[in-house]
């Protein structure tokens, strides 16, 4: 490995501890009632509610629309950024690391062997020559992927950044969906006990002539009311699927944080280890005509790289496990799934319901208009008589 590429991967080990330790805020669980609210929330509720026009279908349907148009630009953004680096190239990339590694043996270096008479006579090089030339090629495999491994190192730590950054941008969306909502039942509490009420009133004091006239003003307001509360429950769904993604944010960031660590490790500690290894074997081998005390250090720097190698062998291999590992419970994401159905479900039956309430409603009103028809006819032939 290059000493620039060796001095670049230490300079973002603390970029590395600094992104795998932050912690990211938690979603508030409840959506507070503007009773319940201060004095900023509480204005910022008014504000939306203030939105609302029940006499325009267009204000109700587009309710909360201009927060809501953000989910589609959020999920976007995910799809360009939340990638399974796991089986991506950084993690081939590591893959080769550890293939060509293991493909070069120290085991091929036995220099107290001398050349045979045939090796001699065909001019083949000696074992330490042939350790070397081979050990020279692989040098080369392993700089070109230690720098590709730092390039996926660094484009892993933006990627870790723009997570937080879609992440803070969900919970913002998050947050304003709620003071939506929040106003959105404000305006149907509002329009329960003070707004309705009162039309009812008004059409009761309404002279005969215009109590047909204020009885379908009363119906266009309830008709209305029925339609913000809907938009409301379409804002509260939008805003459990919201919910929903935050985990999901999390989850991507922590994988690109454990293989963002595991390659930084890699290039501080593996390939310098391996390197020094090699020195090390070399070292002895030239040094095979030494006195038995180098002799005796030769064997325990030989069961030194055994012990190492067996180690390395174990830790990739729970490395490797540890990053294989499923980040989803799939029966958690049943669950999920089967209670946003169930959610759907009772949003549909309910709104039928709603639908043959109202539908009995008109046809009381058709009749009761019909009887009143009748009553004014009446009045009138007994007038004219």
């Amino acid at each position: 490995m290059t000493e620039n590429v060796r001095q670049q991967a230490q300079e973002l080990t603390a970029a590395i501890e600094q992104a795998a330790g932050l912690d990211l805020p938690e979603p508030a669980d409840e959506v507070i009632t503007i009773e319940a609210a201060d004095a900023t929330q509480a204005e910022a509720i008014r504000k939306r509610m203030s939105e609302i026009d029940m006499g325009s279908t267009g204000s109700i349907i587009g309710f909360g629309s201009r927060a809501q148009l953000e989910l589609q630009q959020i999920s976007q953004a995910m799809l360009v950024d939340v990638k399974n680096k796991d089986v991506g190239p950084a993690g081939d990339a590591l893959r080769q690391m550890v293939g060509t590694i293991r493909g070069f043996s120290v085991s091929e270096l036995d220099a107290r062997r001398s050349r045979s008479w045939w090796e001699r006579l065909t001019g083949k090089a000696a074992p330490i020559a042939s350790f070397m030339a081979r050990y020279e090629d692989v040098q080369k495999q392993i700089d070109m992927i230690t720098e590709s491994l730092l390039g996926h190192e660094t484009t892993l730590l933006k990627d870790i950044k723009s997570l937080d950054q879609l992440y803070e941008k969900t919970l913002d969306f998050y947050h304003e969906l709620a003071l939506y909502i929040a106003a959105g039942e404000a305006k149907l509490k509002e329009l329960d006990g003070e707004t309705i009420p009162a039309k009812e009133a008004e059409v009761e004091a309404a002279e005969e002539s215009d109590k047909v006239l204020k009885a379908q003003e009363l119906r266009d307001l309830r008709a209305a009311r029925d339609d913000l509360e809907r938009r409301v429950h379409d804002l509260k769904l939008t805003r459990q699927v919201t919910m929903q993604s935050l985990p999901s944010i999390r989850l991507v960031q922590e994988n690109d944080k454990s293989l963002v660590t595991k390659i930084n490790s890699t290039l501080v500690n593996t390939v310098p280890l391996w390197e020094t290894q090699l020195a090390q074997a070399l070292t002895v081998q030239r040094s095979r005509d030494a006195a038995q005390a180098v002799r005796a250090a030769s064997d325990l720097t030989n069961e030194l790289l055994t012990a190492n190698a067996e180690n390395l062998r174990q830790a990739n291999r729970e490395v490797r496990e540890e990053i294989e590992r499923g980040v989803f419970d799939i029966e958690a994401v049943k669950q999920a799934n089967d209670a946003l159905i169930a959610t759907i479900e009772d949003s549909l039956q309910i709104a039928d319901a709603g639908r043959e309430k109202r539908a009995a409603a008109e046809q009381e009103l058709q009749k009761m208009e019909a009887e009143l028809r009748e009553s004014l006819a009446a009045a009138r032939a007994r007038a004219n008589g």
